[in-house]
């Protein structure tokens, strides 16, 4: 049972580690459609909207949410002191990793070399 929990776990990292890096590029879309439309005194609200209304963010935004929802399905029934670190290192690790793959600028062996500790580390709190 446990194992498939583990499983859960990393799964959500890495889902939670690609949508990070997916909504970062969808929130530089909305700056720069920020940047590019008259400056006027826009209320907060019709900001967010426009935010909402480009799908580069909005999808990742809602698949980041489902799997927050599963991250709680999975709290249900594995110690937090288990769940916590393992979801939030491999979310960590995920972030770099496809910040990487998506073009980011990255210090590639610091990046390389911080996401096998926290590999390492993950594998240190499951066994």
């Amino acid at each position: 049972m446990l194992g498939t929990d583990v499983e859960k776990m990393v799964a959500v990292g890495l889902v939670w580690g690609a949508t990070n890096a997916l909504m970062r590029r969808g929130a530089v879309i909305w700056d720069e459609a920020l940047k590019s439309t008259p400056q006027t005194e826009a209320s907060l609200l019709r900001k967010w909207l426009k935010l909402l209304l480009i799908w580069q963010y909005t999808l990742p935004f809602v698949i980041n949410l489902s799997a927050s929802a599963t991250f709680f399905a999975i709290l249900g029934g594995t110690p937090i002191s288990l769940a916590v670190p393992v979801t939030n290192a491999t979310t960590f690790a995920a972030t770099a990793v496809f910040g990487i793959l998506f073009g980011e600028e990255t210090r590639f062996g610091l990046a390389l070399f911080g996401t096998a500790l926290i590999i390492l580390g993950v594998y240190i709190c499951v066994i």
